[in-house]
């Protein structure tokens, strides 16, 4: 459940993160009553490696690292940042994460949509449920950009520019 006197400052800030031009702030508002906000200090984990992800979480402060490797012996290869969407690709495919999801900083604060508040979404606010998903999409593609831009970026630093 979300305080009402949260309400105004979420909406506001789902409103110019999600970047949907014609959603209302009504819509807004009725989205958030799908969701949970829940907050993580730093370094506790959102999610797990080999979970099949039950929720969307859209960061509300703060900032998650996604992590690999044992806990022992973890290595960050990524984050997540305020106003972005993450657990998006597991919570669709149903496949198992591949990455740990912990929060970074001291006070992270995360809005979670569980899948059967997903469910209930889409069939009570079905355009409100349609512009999640392209937020979805637009959410994937940066992270495929981002990847690929340090993988890009790795090439130049192991093999050269390849100019003579």
């Amino acid at each position: 459940m979300i305080a009402v006197n949260e309400h105004p400052r979420l909406v506001e800030q789902l409103r110019t993160q999600w970047c949907s031009e014609t959603m209302k702030i009504s819509e807004y508002a009725a989205f958030l009553e799908y969701c949970e906000l829940v907050e993580f200090k730093k370094g506790e984990t959102i999610a797990d490696i080999g979970e099949v992800g039950e929720a969307l979480y859209f960061v509300v402060e703060g900032e998650v690292a996604l992590v690999t490797g044992s806990t022992a012996s973890e290595v960050e290869v990524g984050r997540v940042h305020q106003g972005e969407l993450m657990g998006e690709m597991s919570f669709f495919d149903r496949k198992p994460r591949q990455v740990r999801l912990k929060a970074a900083t001291e006070h992270d604060r995360l809005l979670k949509l569980t899948r059967p508040m997903y469910k209930r979404l889409r069939i009570e606010h079905p355009y409100i449920a349609v512009n999640l998903l392209e937020y979805t999409i637009i959410s994937l593609d940066q992270l495929f950009r981002r990847a690929s831009e340090d993988v890009s970026n790795l090439n130049l630093y192991v093999f050269g520019s390849g100019k003579k």
